[in-house]
């Protein structure tokens, strides 16, 4: 009988080991905040890359860091964001990461990606052909718990519309100083990205093409 202990225990631990390895998490280093170019250069630089021009260059983890904090990072505090959001809520709209390795959901209360599958999906979820190309799609989507409080479908719309808005230009000017290539993306298929995202009552909103 404790021989069978033994090895029920052995499997448990190689069964759990195992699913702990499919989905790894990822802790982001500290995005960077100190010596990058000056708000003004990054406006001038600011552009949306052409189809065509995105390469196949591997984006840093310093730099996803960089760009998920401009997008929707805390910069002050425990409730303050890089991005202005409706009566001081915290962000009402998530940032999924789709790459080579899978896809994440980025998680600002600790700066992380949760992974949520170990499927490549860049090739599935928008129309153009280039789109796949990106080291990394971020894909914008309305979280429909916290825009309950906002008692109103239209309002809540509005608000995760300007919300993606304000997400996007940081993303854009985080990517001039990083010297990325960066394009927001509205021909999406969101049924899909609803199926393999298992969104519930979520809606895909828009999606940030990132490569070198």
């Amino acid at each position: 009988m404790l021989r069978f202990s033994q090895r029920l225990s052995v499997i448990l631990i190689v069964f759990l080991t195992f699913i702990n390895a499919a989905h790894a998490d990822i802790q982001l280093p500290t995005a960077q905040m100190e010596n990058g170019i000056g708000l003004f250069d990054a406006l001038k630089k600011r552009s949306s890359t052409p189809g065509g021009a995105f390469g196949i260059g591997k984006i840093t983890d310093q730099e996803l860091s960089t760009i998920l904090w401009a997008a929707s990072g805390l910069n002050r505090g425990e409730k303050g964001w890089t991005i202005p959001t409706a009566s001081g809520q915290a962000p009402y709209v998530k940032i999924y990461v789709a790459g080579e390795k899978g896809v994440y959901l980025y998680q600002w209360q600790g700066h992380y990606l949760q992974q949520l599958s170990d499927e490549d999906i860049r090739g599935d979820i928008a129309f153009q052909n280039f789109t796949r190309r990106a080291a990394y799609q971020l894909i914008f989507v309305s979280d429909s718990q916290a825009l309950k409080n906002f008692n109103d479908d239209v309002k809540a719309n509005n608000f995760s519309q300007i919300a993606v808005g304000a997400m996007s230009q940081n993303i854009y000017l985080a990517a001039a100083a990083l010297k990325l290539n960066v394009r927001y993306i509205h021909s999406i298929k969101p049924e899909i990205i609803e199926e393999e995202l298992k969104l519930g009552d979520d809606k895909p909103i828009g999606m940030m093409l990132l490569s070198k």
